[in-house]
């Protein structure tokens, strides 16, 4: 069943497009390889091979749309898959974007539907070699080398004190405020240009953190507070952006906690920031983690908060 997005418009170079409100699709990859969608002959540059996506509907977000498209034309399940960035192809008027995402589960893509001839991974090396869709063929250059995911590590006491909304009459209800801020900034994602110093977006044109806010004393019970919300999420597209922000309790103390994940994150190959201005727990970290003040992640939530 088509959505409220189905339809052809115009763009301001006189192109005709697919999507009243734009289009997006996934690209899902890891090391050497890709997953690519074969078009069927009957659809826009039929015979091509391209990207699962398709029309974004007026209620949608690029990574619902992104998702919902993977699901019907892939089966590919939202909670497989973590998304780490994006990637705009404006026109004026309508934009595609691609969403790209690493899996987080064994993936096995298959054609869905009759818009596909077959659905498959394809190592990196040999996708210049295939006839693609325009768009991707645009686009391959800055997609081919994802960068590494972001993950930005919240010292929340130090944050929800950098801002006089009467934190102190209430310290668990400020950090409730803030996780939800955090909520719809791991959705919204964070533009290039505002990414902390070190971080790197490879070709990107902006990242979608995993966030993780580290409580203790007052504000601990709300990592309870999240787990159960996480199991009464229904859709898809929801989950993963629960999955995306995180609370973890301390059990001692928060800087202990920061500093343990943050030097594991980055072990582990992630770009990893820890937001807070403790110069002691600043200088607790590997070299590897880039640090960023709760001034940053105040102005980036402002900024999701607007465009949410």
């Amino acid at each position: 069943m088509g959505g409220d997005g189905d339809g052809w418009v115009h763009c301001a170079q006189g192109h005709r497009h697919w999507g009243r409100f734009g289009a997006a699709g996934l690209l899902i990859a890891e090391e050497q390889q890709a997953v690519l969608q074969h078009r069927a002959p009957w659809t826009h540059e039929g015979g091509t091979w391209g990207l699962p996506g398709g029309a974004r509907d007026s209620h949608e977000d690029v990574v619902a749309t992104a998702l919902r498209e993977a699901h019907e034309e892939a089966e590919i399940e939202a909670a497989a898959v973590a998304p780490l960035g994006w990637w705009r192809d404006d026109h004026g008027g309508w934009s595609y974007t691609t969403v790209v995402a690493h899996p987080r589960a064994s993936i096995h893509p298959h054609a869905a539907n009759a818009e596909s001839t077959e659905i498959r991974w394809w190592p990196t090396g040999d996708i210049d070699q295939l006839p693609l869709h325009r768009g991707l063929a645009g686009a391959w250059p800055r997609l081919r080398h994802p960068p590494a995911p972001l993950v930005v590590i919240v010292d929340s006491a130090n944050v929800v004190g950098a801002r006089p909304d009467g934190w102190w009459r209430d310290r668990l209800g400020a950090t409730r405020r803030l996780l939800d801020q955090l909520g719809v900034l791991a959705r919204a994602g964070i533009p290039a240009q505002s990414l902390p110093r070190g971080v790197s977006p490879g070709g990107l044109d902006g990242m979608l953190p995993g966030i993780a806010l580290v409580v203790e004393g007052a504000a601990r019970p709300l990592a309870q507070e999240l787990t159960q919300t996480q199991t009464q999420t229904q859709t898809d597209d929801e989950r993963w952006w629960d999955a995306a922000v995180t609370v973890l309790a301390a059990p001692r103390d928060g800087d202990t906690s920061i500093v343990d994940a943050a030097n594991e994150s980055a072990t582990a190959g992630r770009q990893t920031v820890v937001v807070s201005a403790d110069r002691g727990l600043r200088q607790r970290l590997d070299d590897g983690v880039h640090v960023a003040g709760p001034s940053w992640l105040l102005e980036q939530v402002t900024a999701s908060d607007l465009h949410a």
